[in-house]
C-alpha cells in the first residue's frame, strides 16, 4: 500500500494506481473525456489534471497517467486546476461544440462562454476509437495520421480497412458520437440546457486553495422540507 494526501485526507491505496484511479475509489470526482475504464491510459484531453506537491512547488498532471507515490499531496480541485479544466473545456467546445459529452462537462464547471475560434471539427482527437479498435477489438483498423494541426483518424491511404469488422464499437465510445445536443446555435458553443447552472450554494470557494469537489452537489440534493 502507498500513503499519500488527498484534499488534506491521509489515505492509503494500492500501489501501481494511477492518482486517477485513487481518487476515484476513495469519492474524490475527477472530470475525464479520453480515459475510459478498459482502454489504456492515453493522457490526451488533460480534463482530469491535479495539482501535485505543496507550497509554491506544485506542478499540473493528468491524474490518469500519473502513478501514485508514497508522500506526495494531491488537490483534485484547487482554484488552479478548476481554471485549467474550464480552459480545456473552451478548447475543447471549439472544435466539437454539439458534443453532448463535453456540453454537460462545461455545464458542471460553469463555463459560460468560448473564447476561441470556432471550428467544427467534431473531433477531439481524444483516441478512444483506436484504443477500442486496437485493445478490445484486436482489429487495429484505424489509427493517428499527420502531425500537429494536420494530425487526424483514419485507416491508411484512406482506404477502407479489411481488418474493420463494422462492430461500431469507435462510434459507441466516441464522446463526439455519443449523444448530439440538439442546440441549433452551434455559434454561440455552450448550451447548458441540461444542467443547473445556478446551484443555491457559494459562488466563490470556501477555501483559498480548493474549491467544491462533491458530486452531485450537497447543496443540490437537500430538499425542503
Amino acid at each position: 500500500m502507498v500513503s499519500l494526501t488527498i484534499n488534506g485526507v491521509e489515505v492509503s491505496v494500492e500501489e501501481g494506481s494511477t492518482i486517477l484511479e485513487a481518487a476515484t475509489f476513495l469519492g474524490f470526482p475527477i472530470p475525464t473525456l479520453c480515459h475510459m475504464e478498459g482502454l489504456s491510459p492515453y493522457g490526451a484531453c488533460r480534463l482530469c489534471v491535479v495539482e501535485v506537491g505543496n507550497g509554491s512547488r506544485t506542478q499540473l498532471v493528468s491524474s490518469c497517467t500519473y502513478p501514485v507515490v508514497a508522500g506526495i499531496t494531491v488537490r483534485t480541485a484547487s482554484v488552479r486546476v478548476v481554471r485549467t479544466r474550464r480552459m480545456i473545456v473552451e478548447l475543447l467546445l471549439a472544435s466539437c461544440p454539439q458534443s453532448k459529452t463535453i456540453q454537460d462537462i462545461a455545464s458542471s464547471l460553469d463555463v459560460r462562454q468560448q473564447r476561441f475560434r470556432q471550428e467544427h471539427e467534431d473531433c477531439i482527437l481524444c483516441g478512444r476509437c483506436v484504443r477500442m479498435c486496437a485493445e478490445q477489438m484486436a482489429a487495429g483498423a484505424i489509427g493517428f495520421r499527420g502531425r500537429g494541426s494536420h494530425r487526424g483518424i483514419g485507416t491508411p491511404f484512406d482506404v477502407t480497412s479489411e481488418k474493420c469488422r463494422l462492430c461500431g464499437g469507435c462510434m459507441y465510445v466516441c464522446p463526439a458520437c455519443q449523444l448530439r445536443c440538439t442546440y441549433t446555435e452551434a455559434d454561440a458553443a455552450i448550451c447548458g440546457g441540461c444542467a443547473n447552472l445556478a446551484p443555491p450554494c457559494v459562488n466563490k470557494p470556501r477555501f483559498d486553495d480548493m474549491m467544491c469537489y462533491l458530486k452531485p452537489c450537497v447543496a443540490c440534493e437537500i430538499k425542503p422540507d
